[in-house]
């Protein structure tokens, strides 16, 4: 894949965005059938269902890709309908709604919840413990493709290459104690009935107008001071987190199969954002001091089965910052990857 020197407009985005990779197509071209995508109005959902098609139909078979979500904004069920995916609204903590899905014997659930967690702690339970359990129920024969969180680790020792799947998980806060809810139920269903999963720890997917690399960008070109205090992170394009993804198809297995999706490198908050500083030409001002410790993922068993990531730090970096000079479309979603307490 070629990639531009900068990303002309959304439109283009989103064509990037979804791109499938050759192991996306060729876990297509494995597993058989028709995909459904459980939360499909997401962030990451849109683009990994549109390229669930391009990957079906790079790989020359035939199969329903289905995108399911409330849609409550305009527009999304057009956009995704536009480009070959079936939509279903649908509510998915009604069990009812819930069972008149389509079969299907393959399944991205992306469904959850972040944000708005602090003040809503049980919805957040809801959404990330409970409903696992209805749509384990339901689709109990699928392969499942889970998406949680590298929160689920809580912060880990800098300079180490970050928490491997092996390590034991120390949540922070209740949303990350929710997404370890959440693995502990699929993984209790994979293993008391066989269902094959695979659980994907994302730490962090990023594009041009949500990310990290987002967040950072607009608070140097504001010219604002950047604190330090979370020092590092992980980033992974979000087209390389999408096409991951689908490749974990072929790997679902019970028990489950675990991976982390995220960038190869420890990029450096400092470092990032000197250089966003010196892409923009704009000054750079910073506040606190590097904490030890960070949430951090090893990427390295993703890389291994997958292929390393299409898109280097170094692109992004550049990519984000010709975007945000040129004051391209933003969803106005902070991460909050900055905060050390788990709350969101």
């Amino acid at each position: 894949m070629e990639l531009p020197a900068s990303i002309r407009d959304v439109q283009h985005l989103e064509q990037m965005l979804s791109e499938p990779s050759a192991a996306a197509i060729d876990a297509i071209r494995r597993v058989a059938g028709d995909i459904v995508v459980l939360g499909v109005a997401g962030k990451m959902g849109p683009t990994l269902a549109r390229m669930a098609r391009r990957a079906r139909d790079a790989a020359g078979v035939s199969c329903r890709v289905i995108g399911v979500s409330r849609f409550a904004a305009p527009g999304q069920q057009q956009a995704l309908e536009q480009h070959g995916i079936e939509t279903l609204r649908c509510d998915l903590l009604d069990e009812d709604a819930l069972s008149r899905l389509p079969d299907a014997p393959n399944v991205i659930f992306m469904a959850g919840r972040k944000f708005g967690s602090t003040g809503e702690e049980a919805y957040t339970w809801a959404m990330n413990a409970y409903l696992p359990a209805l749509v384990c129920r339901r689709y109990a024969t699928s392969r499942i493709v889970a998406f949680s969180t590298g929160n689920v680790y809580g912060l880990t020792p800098t300079g180490r290459g970050g928490s491997r799947e092996e390590d034991p998980p120390l949540p922070v806060g209740e949303y990350a104690m929710s997404c370890l809810g959440r693995e502990r139920v699929f993984e209790y269903f994979s293993r008391a009935h066989a269902l094959r999963v695979a659980i994907l720890r994302l730490n962090y997917a990023s594009e041009m107008r949500y990310g990290v690399l987002t967040d950072l960008a607009g608070r140097v070109f504001r010219r604002e001071p950047i604190d330090l205090t979370m020092g590092y992170f992980n980033v992974i394009w979000q087209a390389d987190a999408n096409a991951m993804a689908l490749a974990a198809l072929a790997h679902a297995s019970s028990p489950p199969f675990m991976v982390n999706v995220a960038g190869p490198q420890e990029l450096s908050v400092r470092e990032s954002c000197s250089e966003l500083a010196r892409l923009m030409d704009v000054d750079v001002s910073f506040e606190g001091v590097e904490a030890r410790d960070a949430l951090l993922s090893n990427a390295a068993r993703a890389q291994a089965l997958f292929g390393a990531p299409r898109v280097e730090a170094a692109r992004l970096l550049a990519w984000t910052a010709d975007w945000t000079l040129r004051r391209g479309e933003s969803l106005g979603k902070p991460t909050h990857f900055e905060s050390r307490t788990g709350r969101f």
